[in-house]
């Protein structure tokens, strides 16, 4: 499976100027942890950074800076990790467990904004499958002793 086959496609996204409370509201109403920053070129968003709702707590919150005096271009991270399309699951989640992150956004060869991985969406398809394959096992269990004399 390719990251861009289970890739959430509906990315919350702000640009580098939005104000922090301006963030924190989009985090809310869209029920998100994060926001890919993103800058407009070519008709495309091209992620730039992204910034969690922990980083306005740890940076802005608790670092006691003004919330009028701060952008998510101040706070975003500016290293910031993609998976493209057409990697697999498994390369992404290597990945992401070797910078230590829980989401990374996916882009397209044109370097423009697809979608985003995260962790807790891997989790869900994996618990899925897991359930999928005890079930089969108790199936086939009780069809056995269905056939036993």
């Amino acid at each position: 499976m390719t990251v861009g086959e289970f890739c959430n496609r509906e990315v919350v996204i702000a640009g580098r100027e939005t104000t922090i409370v301006e963030a924190a509201k989009l985090m809310r109403k869209y029920h998100v942890g994060d926001l890919v920053v993103v800058d407009r070129r070519e008709e495309m968003n091209i992620p730039v950074g992204i910034i969690t709702d922990r980083d306005i707590v740890v940076e802005i919150i608790a670092g006691e800076i003004s919330l009028d005096s701060a952008c998510t271009g101040d706070v975003m991270s500016f290293e910031l990790a993609t998976a493209k399309e057409h990697d697999g699951i498994l390369e992404a989640l290597q990945k992401m467990r070797g910078l230590g992150i829980r989401r990374m956004p996916v882009v397209n060869d044109r370097g423009g904004l697809e979608g985003i991985l995260a962790v807790d969406d891997i989790l869900e398809l994996l618990a899925e499958e897991l359930t999928l394959l005890a079930s089969a096992a108790t199936h086939g269990q009780a069809k056995e002793k269905k056939l036993r004399p």
